[in-house]
């Protein structure tokens, strides 16, 4: 008779495990999914023709703007240890498309997304060179350049544009409404300001300064000016210049204003560049909010907590939200946040391999390491599209991929992508699960429309990494659409939790 009450207790246990959110994150992943090839192809040919102006979003951000404007007084203050959203909204949805077709915009997409790649490796080598930062103030243009400059001319990219993700904030006494591009992998925020001695095209009027009471110059002597990487002084008025590694840069007066966030209330005196000289990659919006992890980010000049984001696909109409201070989700895939020692922007995170149909791959555990010099480490980075593994992991990576998949027929590589398939005339396929790997044996199975996506709108798809010379790997947008991507800054730890936009 005790056998009973054994096997009863056992059976108690065993059905615990598996229904525990927190203990079925161990179990290794599904060793395939599903592709529905139907519905990318009709996001594809849909962006194409979309007017953001139709859609309700956009209908009722005009609305908030207008009742802004129209108010006398400054929107409540904001208590920083509180909870509130801004609504995020993708590229797409926002400026509307130029292109003939899809495969037009997929190459105008990949131009930016390398562009950005070179930004960021050009970040992470001059801050690991330990380079000269001294400002050089060039005559010819009136405006300061870094000695690390002088050897890469400064290029226009304007009529590319750039940002894959953008918010719509207030700024100024009253309040002026902007849409701005949402960067993890930046920390100065900045505008372009009249009067402009070169501003690109952007969605909104110009903000002018005069006509704000909130705005304030920042002496060169502030904290907030010491701050800055680059930066010079006139008549005991701060400068700032940041320059994007790719020949984008924004120069101007580095002030404070109140930065008021939808319905949340306000935040005053946030530290920001007011731009008067603006070229490169930033068309359609007004300028950039920084939420890297510097002293100088909007993050950390508000104090958060925590913030959270979940980016829609970016073929598609609906938006979601960029989130502070809230309650980290219990169904996370968490992972552990590291920092740099030589740049603390990025948002580091302790990856301990991948797997592809339920097989994880032979890559050395050093490939996806941090070292004490800040060479190698994996960042979570929303601004970057494509995700970049080191030449080995990627190696191991594809080949997994393609053993899998001899059932697909295969295509001409495009771009940055050497493995595309021909699945014209299907309206869905089997593939093999791609998951990265944490310790504690969790993973975090993607979405096969995560990682195998349109490049034309004729049915050609290509598997979605890419291989970068570079010791740093990047986890990019792609990958992450329809995931809540939790940073929990006070613990140090990052969550991923699927189908939460």
């Amino acid at each position: 008779m005790a056998a009973a009450p054994t096997f009863l207790c056992f059976l108690t246990i065993l059905l615990a495990i598996s229904t525990s959110p927190s203990l079925s994150r161990t179990l290794p992943p599904p060793s395939a999914t599903s592709l529905d090839v139907s519905a990318s192809l009709h996001r594809a040919h849909h962006i194409l023709s979309f007017d953001p102006q139709s859609t309700t979003t956009f209908t009722e951000l005009e609305s908030e703007e207008q009742a802004s404007s129209s108010s006398s007084s400054s929107p409540f203050q904001l208590n920083s240890s509180s909870p509130f959203s801004l609504d995020l909204l993708s590229r797409q949805s926002v400026l509307r498309s130029s292109h003939p077709d899809y495969k037009s915009l997929t190459a105008a997409r990949l131009r930016r997304d390398s562009a950005r790649v070179q930004s960021i490796s050009a970040k992470l080598l001059l801050s690991l060179s330990d380079s000269d930062l001294t400002p050089l103030l060039d005559s010819d243009s009136d405006h300061f350049l870094s000695q690390s400059d002088l050897s890469t001319p400064v290029t226009s990219g304007s009529n590319q544009g750039s940002g894959e993700y953008f918010s719509r904030v207030g700024l100024g006494t009253p309040t002026r409404s902007f849409y701005m591009v949402l960067d993890t992998g930046s920390d100065v925020n900045w505008l372009q300001c009249d009067p402009c001695a070169d501003c690109y095209q952007q969605t909104d009027p110009i903000f002018n300064p005069s006509s704000s009471s909130s705005y304030s110059p920042l002496s060169c002597s502030s904290p907030e000016c010491a701050a800055l990487d680059v930066s010079s002084c006139r008549s005991d008025q701060c400068l700032y210049q940041v320059n994007y590694g790719d020949g984008s840069f924004t120069f101007g007066d580095f002030v404070t204003e109140t930065l008021s966030l939808g319905r949340s209330g306000s935040a005053s005196k946030i530290a920001l560049g007011c731009g008067h000289d603006n070229e490169g990659l930033f068309v359609g919006a007004a300028g950039l909010l920084g939420l890297g992890g510097g002293p100088l980010s909007l993050t950390s000049q508000i104090r958060a907590s925590s913030f959270s984001y979940c980016l829609v696909n970016r073929d598609s109409t609906s938006s979601s939200t960029l989130d502070f201070n809230s309650a980290f989700p219990a169904d996370s895939v968490t992972a552990n946040l590291m920092k740099s020692r030589k740049v603390d922007t990025f948002y580091y995170v302790a990856l301990s391999g991948m797997s592809v149909g339920g097989e994880l791959l032979s890559i050395p555990a050093s490939v996806f390491e941090l070292d004490e010099a800040g060479n190698g480490g994996v960042i979570v980075d929303c601004g970057t599209a494509i995700t970049r593994l080191q030449t080995q992991a990627y190696t191991s990576l594809r080949d997994a991929f393609v053993r899998l998949t001899p059932h697909m027929r295969s295509a001409s590589g495009v771009a940055l992508f050497d493995t595309c398939y021909d699945l014209s005339g299907m309206s869905s396929v089997k593939v093999p699960t791609v998951a990265f790997h944490f310790g504690g044996g969790k993973s975090w199975s993607l979405p096969a429309s995560n990682y195998l996506i349109p490049v034309d709108g004729e049915g050609t798809f290509c598997f979605a990494f890419a291989p970068t010379t570079s010791s740093l790997s990047i986890i990019g947008n792609v990958q992450q659409q329809g995931t809540r991507v939790s940073f929990d800054l006070a613990n140090s730890r990052v969550g991923f939790s699927t189908n939460k936009c």
